[in-house]
């Protein structure tokens, strides 16, 4: 007789230094403390999470996969192997809530298809507590990922967003590398109307957290430095 399927458990975690206990769910720990099967980003990453949400946990007893864009597609597959064996499987985001804007979609993909329960657990994601705390239209909006670095690029991609926003009065949030945030913010200055609103998104749940909703002309008296700040980014027109 073959064991019941283990379960995939998506396992949010802090955005930063937060203590994970601050912004996480008792189930969150319940959880890693009974998971010693987990798919992750960054093992290193994982580990110092699972360690400080469950100090007593054994390490050496981990069985920790890897993936990133890095990853084979083809070894996706192997990787729920444990979930047939009766075990439960975790995966972990290097931050916030994973599947969203992140790797883990594909394993929660092969999940769906080889019939194994997927549970997530709740926990904070940028893109959702951005949205709330802007003020823009939370019933249609858009996450974009990254745009485009070129310069000119940046601005007809903006420019598209925008046009987005007024045509379908949908909500259009992007995020940039951190070491890139304030050339996003000058580019957002130069390339919306003036009466487009901003809302800056920055160390969202840490004590240096930083949102504020100004139409372009106001952003433009505003100086703020964004530079390696984790920061999301919406626009409305």
């Amino acid at each position: 007789m073959q064991p019941e399927l283990g379960k995939v458990y998506l396992i949010p975690c802090t955005l930063g230094d937060t203590p994970p206990l601050e912004v996480l769910p008792l189930l969150v720990k319940k959880a890693i403390e009974n998971i010693d099967f987990y798919i992750v980003e960054h093992e290193k990453n994982a580990r110092r999470f699972i360690k400080s949400i469950a100090p007593k946990k054994s390490q050496p007893d981990l069985h920790i996969n890897q993936i990133n864009k890095f990853t084979d597609i083809n070894e996706i597959p192997d990787m729920l192997s444990p979930c047939f064996e009766g075990k439960d499987v975790g995966i972990i985001s290097d931050a916030g809530c994973p599947g969203i804007a992140d790797p883990g979609a594909l394993i929660v993909e092969q999940a769906h298809i080889k019939g194994i329960k997927v549970v997530p657990l709740v926990g904070p994601s940028s893109i959702l507590l951005a949205m709330m705390a802007s003020g823009f239209n939370g019933q249609n909006f858009a996450f974009n990922g990254y745009l485009p670095i070129d310069k000119r690029e940046r601005k007809a991609e903006l420019k598209r967003l925008e046009k987005l926003s007024i045509e379908y009065d949908q909500s259009q949030s992007f995020i940039e590398t951190p070491y890139r945030n304030n050339q996003m913010l000058e580019s957002l200055k130069v390339a919306m109307h003036p009466q487009t609103k901003l809302c800056v998104a920055c160390d969202i749940t840490l004590p240096s957290e930083y949102i504020r909703t100004y139409t372009i002309e106001d952003w433009k008296k505003i100086k703020v430095d964004l530079h390696k700040r984790p920061t999301l980014f919406i626009i409305q027109k």
